[in-house]
């Protein structure tokens, strides 16, 4: 288990986990972005587990106290978190009045995930009654269905994070704890940029241009692709597909710079790439039914140069087309 930790945290070496534990252990990159926004408040981390939540925030908040119904992992905390208080509780039955309440839910049951909110351990849809009008932060896993959340009763902001090239989760912040206006929020903790749904998304869509940037996963899992794109000047290749472009790349943005647009089929892309004596081809793919992989292997591939292959659907119905276009990615 502490070999597995290290991929999560910096030093894990005499920490105590079990193995379900760890795997809904929040990554520390991510549990210090939310203690940070806690900074100064008092917390009570409701489901703390194996105390994960507990190390990042305990020297940002103002007062702090853990508790969770599982004896084994409450002890396995005591350990790992000696310096913060500690009790045995249900979070289904509040033990505190005041403090913002910090909720992970388990999404897992006999290693199988749980999908549906409902079904969580506590179900999401208790957690929001039994804490309705409190400050609260619920950890969710990120392909949460955002409708079926509000559906559930749950008004504030939606936060989605992304570090390590992944998106990681989804975080609900309560109506209290979200900035005015803000529903939905993308955080990329990689380079330390946010975006919000207060923003403008003002975007066109457009033929390509110099440039194509594909949004970081946190940007698209939130929605705000033309927020992204509105903030840095580009536009969309299609409304319905999260591809940007522009003329010029925004700054510490991964672009793919276009050296040339052509109908999709696999025979043409074998011929152009061969032309342009390409051996490795990074492909990415919206919008069409093409297995990257299974591509590559299929095009054969003997040159000596390395580019990008970006494949897209362009327009809707009748008049939609399968484009490729052949890049050179900025690093």
């Amino acid at each position: 288990m502490r070999r597995k930790a290290a991929a999560k945290f910096d030093d894990a070496a005499d920490w105590l986990f079990t193995d379900e534990a760890l795997q809904q252990a929040t990554t520390q990159q991510v549990a210090e972005h939310r203690a940070r926004r806690l900074t100064g408040a008092v917390v009570h981390d409701a489901t703390c587990s194996i105390g994960t939540e507990l190390a990042a925030l305990r020297d940002s908040t103002a007062a702090l106290v853990g508790s969770d119904v599982d004896p084994v992992r409450l002890a396995m905390a005591r350990h790992n978190v000696a310096d913060v208080d500690l009790c045995r509780a249900d979070a289904l039955r509040p033990i505190t009045s005041s403090a913002v309440v910090l909720l992970d839910p388990a999404r897992r049951r006999g290693g199988r995930r749980r999908f549906d909110p409902r079904y969580y351990t506590p179900g999401l849809d208790l957690l929001l009654d039994v804490y309705r009008g409190r400050d609260i932060v619920v950890k969710c896993a990120p392909g949460i269905d955002f409708d079926g959340v509000t559906r559930l009763g749950f008004t504030g902001e939606i936060e989605v994070t992304s570090a390590g090239g992944g998106v990681r989760e989804a975080c609900l912040w309560s109506a209290g704890l979200a900035a005015p206006g803000v529903t939905r929020r993308a955080s990329m903790l990689d380079t330390g940029e946010e975006i919000t749904d207060a923003e403008p998304d003002d975007c066109a869509a457009a033929p390509v241009g110099r440039w194509i940037v594909d949004p970081d996963g946190a940007v698209v899992r939130a929605g705000l692709v033309r927020h992204y794109a509105a903030r840095y000047g580009l536009w969309q290749l299609d409304p319905a597909i999260a591809y940007l472009s522009g003329d010029r790349l925004p700054a510490g943005v991964r672009g793919f710079e276009v050296l040339e647009e052509l109908s999709y089929s696999e025979r043409r892309l074998r011929q152009a790439l061969s032309d342009r004596d390409v051996g490795a081809a990074e492909i990415l793919v919206r919008g069409v039914d093409v297995d990257p992989d299974a591509l590559r292997h299929r095009l054969r591939l003997r040159g000596t140069q390395s580019l990008s292959v970006v494949i897209a659907r362009i327009g809707t119905g009748a008049s939609s087309q399968a484009k490729a276009f052949i890049c050179r990615p900025s690093r």
